[in-house]
């Protein structure tokens, strides 16, 4: 498929260059960086849901109606309507929406963009959390499993679907994370608030003790959790002038701080020392302040913290935890600085418009010129792999890699 170069995607192709980089990561480069992203979404079929849950729940499903005045809306349970618009895509945007449709183009377009491997979640399943009933959400979750499964399994060392849990729904739950990680599934996806809705105090949240069964299986299964942004609440809280631009960065982003906070302060790590932990696409340059915040919270509220941690809040994230990106300089401007280099995984959110596919070197030469090749390799692709738990083609590790990977064992920071 053949890339359209439009005016408004022109920027995309803009780079310094790479010149004194030992490598790059140019897809036609022979001495290229092994690249994982670790962000991508699957193109499910419309009908998944209706062709494979119960009848019971088929008029709640997320799906499009008409108001009163002619006008097509998009109904989720958990939503407010939203009128939808009858966007044009045309050059480059219609390539985005047009492709990765099956694992096998997926792979090709991967290839296209210098990228090995690449971390699934849902696309139009993000709305199975997007409910406050719990049953409902991991029946939804349920059925987009099984069709993952179905679609990637053959896969599974290149694209790895997460399984989706309804951490609600709590005994189901831990049956749903047992029966994955028995299928082969790599990790999980939990939503970042386990009762969708605005927070209210009166809800379970992931830093009290109802949910230790939960963290107990899934160190128990040895899989990596993950929280993907507009999970948990509706991110499309502004209305009218500037919305868009509003709740992507304000209502989307930035409340996936909030299961990060919630493990790192509340002794969950301490009773379950193996859990690793991340947040998917919310970027990177909120984390060093967050844990300086953290920390600061800790030590000068210190007679109001219950339990007492046997740690800060940023050793937590620093040993069990990480983040992933797109493009966020101010991120990797603090990596080395607050030794987070090796809790950073880069992501190009295939085939989102938010992502950089595919001018993915262009946006890494961008952004990542501060950081040396071992530390470029870490966050490119050797830190998921670790996590993941995905194979790395020996072609790619050189003798700076294999000091980096045998450095973090147990550990995901590099200091």
């Amino acid at each position: 498929m053949s890339e359209a170069i439009d005016g408004a995607n022109a920027w995309r192709t803009e780079t310094p260059g790479c010149e004194g980089w030992t490598r790059t990561a140019r897809p036609d480069d022979a001495n290229k960086y092994f690249m994982v992203s670790a962000d991508g979404h699957v193109q499910e079929p419309s009908d998944l849901w209706a062709t494979r849950m119960n009848e019971a729940y088929r008029e709640r499903l997320p799906g499009v109606i008409m108001d009163g005045k002619g006008n097509k809306l998009q109904k989720t349970e958990g939503f407010r309507p939203l009128r939808l618009q009858n966007t044009k895509f045309e050059g480059e945007d219609l390539l985005r929406n047009q492709s990765g449709k099956t694992p096998e183009d997926r792979v090709l377009d991967l290839a296209r963009d210098g990228v090995e491997a690449e971390i699934l979640f849902p696309n139009k399943g993000l709305t199975i959390w997007a409910t406050p009933d719990p049953d409902f959400s991991h029946a939804m979750c349920r059925a987009y499993n099984d069709w993952a499964w179905e679609t990637f399994a053959d896969f599974n060392d290149r694209l790895a679907p997460m399984a989706c849990v309804a951490p609600g729904a709590l005994e189901k739950t831990i049956e749903e994370i047992q029966r994955c990680a028995a299928l082969g599934f790599k990790g999980l996806s939990l939503p970042c608030k386990p009762v969708w809705g605005a927070p209210d105090h009166t809800q379970l949240n992931y830093n009290l003790p109802e949910f230790d069964d939960l963290w107990a299986c899934v160190q128990d299964v040895d899989l990596p959790i993950t929280f993907h942004v507009s999970t948990g609440r509706d991110p499309r809280t502004a209305r009218g002038n500037g919305g868009a631009v509003i709740n992507y960065a304000v209502h989307s982003l930035a409340p996936t701080m909030e299961p990060i906070a919630n493990l790192c302060a509340s002794g969950v790590l301490d009773r379950y020392p193996k859990i690793l932990f991340g947040t998917i696409e919310a970027g990177i340059g909120w984390v060093a302040w967050a844990l300086e915040a953290l920390d600061e919270a800790y030590k000068k509220h210190h007679m109001w913290v219950r339990p007492k941690l046997d740690r800060l809040p940023s050793e937590y994230f620093k040993s069990n935890g990480f983040a992933s990106f797109q493009e966020d300089k101010p991120g990797l401007d603090l990596a080395r600085e607050h030794g987070l280099v090796g809790n950073f995984l880069w992501a190009n959110d295939f085939p989102h418009h938010e992502g950089t596919w595919p001018h993915s070197a262009a946006a890494i030469e961008r952004t990542m010129g501060g950081l040396d090749d071992a530390e470029r390799a870490q966050i490119l692709g050797l830190n998921a792999a670790r996590i993941f738990k995905l194979p790395v083609p020996e072609r790619f590790l050189g003798q700076e890699d294999a000091a980096a990977v045998a450095a973090q064992v147990g550990t995901l920071s590099t200091t």
